[in-house]
């Protein structure tokens, strides 16, 4: 399952990363599309801002609640989603780091920004922490009335950076991909972390 997973979502990342400045032109006419002379919108603001008080909030939830009602299975949530997030951050932070691409408002004239970053910009953060606990939750309640809104919410917030001057559509994109391959790989280490403590645990026949 992993290695299914894992070689579309690398061989995406090979294409958008070496496509990059090929793309600019297209990606710059799309964001200056988006993108108004005046993105000081509070809306749009407050939505982008989100992501990391969500982000940081779900994991929290579980563990208050499972601690209040001393539920094993909120526990075990809480420490997914969590680590979720933690891995998340740490890929998002590297990537940036080893692609090295510049705000477009660095690079090309006519981008207005709601305000001036220092980091890189490929891929978005907020995007990636967003779609990371949209799908967190998402495999852990398995509910459409929690999915739906919450893919919502953090397509939202990809969107927002765009509107906001701050990012390509491509970081969006590879925010959105990194940020859900996250929790759908901590899942499936949660889970067979899970199957070997199940299997210790079973009296010898």
């Amino acid at each position: 399952m992993m290695r299914k997973l894992l070689l579309p979502v690398t061989l995406l990342f090979l294409l958008v990363a070496n496509n990059m400045q090929a793309q600019s032109l297209s990606e710059i006419n799309t964001l200056r599309r988006i993108n108004p002379d005046n993105p000081n919108s509070a809306a749009w603001t407050n939505l982008s801002s989100t992501s990391k008080y969500i982000s940081v909030g779900v994991p929290v939830g579980y563990i208050v609640a499972g601690l209040i009602h001393d539920n094993k299975a909120l526990k075990q949530k809480a420490a997914y989603t969590a680590a979720t997030i933690l891995f998340n951050t740490a890929t998002t932070t590297l990537l940036k780091n080893v692609v090295k691409r510049d705000r477009p408002y660095n690079t090309f004239t006519g981008i207005f920004p709601d305000k001036l970053e220092t980091d890189y910009a490929f891929p978005s953060g907020h995007t990636s922490s967003a779609f990371a606990t949209a799908t967190s939750l998402a495999l852990t309640t398995k509910k459409w009335y929690v999915t739906v809104p919450a893919l919502a919410w953090s397509a939202g917030v990809g969107y927002s950076r765009i509107y906001l001057g701050q990012h390509y559509p491509s970081d969006v994109i590879m925010g959105a991909l990194v940020g859900s391959g996250s929790a759908i790989i901590c899942h499936w280490a949660s889970k067979q972390l899970l199957k070997r403590k199940k299997s210790k645990t079973l009296p010898i026949q």
